[in-house]
């Protein structure tokens, strides 16, 4: 495994971190390298421009851009490279994070970004790795086997709650 970081994870602002951090958390737990960056859409477009349009040349093969209130990153993230942009929209006090969700699911024509539910650092990372693994064999193996963890836990609950046992109860009875 190479440490070159091959997803770049931003967010709009430090309020929006909570959420990133779960994704950051997931790619550690899948050993992707990668890097956590703050940068504002509006405050510093510049940034947020050239870090985009240079993320290819430096290493970068997906991206990730969490954004909350003024959820434009995704969408300028995109508009400023090729590479996979997948979208989270943060929640907020004000909407509760249904602004930020239309904002980065309703991009036009030619300016696509993957979007995950709100909050959903997690899920961001997911599919981040979901797309490395395509030509990353190590990988795919790793996701495997996270997805044969959650299988296990998904089974644990089914006992937990004696669905086999009772008739009419529970996930899946015959």
């Amino acid at each position: 495994m190479s440490n070159t970081p091959t997803v770049g994870i931003v967010m709009g602002s430090k309020t929006d971190l909570p959420v990133m951090e779960k994704a950051s958390e997931q790619l550690v737990d899948l050993e992707v390298p990668h890097t956590l960056d703050v940068m504002s859409a509006h405050r510093n477009p510049a940034k947020v421009t050239s870090w985009a349009s240079g993320a290819a040349e430096a290493g970068y093969r997906v991206l990730i851009a969490g954004a909350g209130r003024a959820a434009h990153l995704p969408g300028v993230v995109a508009a400023h490279t090729s590479l996979p942009v997948v979208g989270v929209p943060c929640l907020s006090d004000h909407l509760g994070g249904a602004d930020a969700l239309y904002s980065i699911v309703q991009m036009p024509p030619g300016v696509p970004v993957a979007t995950v539910g709100i909050d959903s650092g997690r899920n961001a990372a997911l599919l981040a790795a979901q797309i490395l693994a395509l030509s990353d064999p190590e990988l795919a193996e790793r996701l495997a086997s996270f997805r044969a963890e959650q299988a296990e836990k998904g089974t644990e609950h089914r006992e937990i709650l004696g669905s086999s046992e009772r008739p009419g109860f529970g996930f899946g009875t015959t």
